[in-house]
């Protein structure tokens, strides 16, 4: 077989369907429209939801919950991210942020256990769970709330 003898299998290529374009393309007329009504008018349809004037789904279901407008939303980083530090490096959010492993803030960053932490660091942050905590003090090194 040569390459120009190459060609897709058979029916997996379908070509479009061209509407509007008289009435001897195989959808003259009425483009597949079929006869009047709001689906055949242009910009015609029924809005998301609707069921034909039966009260929607959305509107049956009754509302639940509430936002918290109090809410406070952590930068989230594990332990085996903070590997990237020169033992004995100072750890804030400033620094994690230059390093690329936060992107935002938010309302502070949080230091979660996961992964294993290999170098003495002192970690500055808003929040800590505790085996990020217990791990952080194990190998040497300090933790600080701000």
């Amino acid at each position: 077989m040569k390459l120009h003898e190459l060609k897709p299998a058979e029916g997996s290529r379908k070509t479009r369907n061209r509407v509007g374009r008289g009435t001897s393309s195989g959808n003259g007329k009425t483009s597949g429209r079929g006869q009047k009504g709001q689906k055949a008018r242009s910009g015609g349809g029924v809005r998301l939801g609707f069921e034909g004037g039966q009260t929607p789904l959305f509107r049956r279901l009754p509302k639940r919950g509430f936002t918290n407008v109090n809410t406070k939303e952590y930068a989230l980083v594990n332990l085996d991210q903070l590997n990237v530090f020169e033992d004995g490096t100072e750890v804030t959010p400033v620094v994690l942020k230059e390093a690329g492993i936060v992107r935002a803030e938010k309302s502070g960053v949080k230091i979660l256990g996961n992964g294993e932490l290999t170098k003495k660091l002192t970690v500055k942050a808003a929040k800590f769970s505790k085996s990020a905590e217990a791990a952080i003090t194990a190998k040497g090194g300090s933790v600080e709330v701000i």
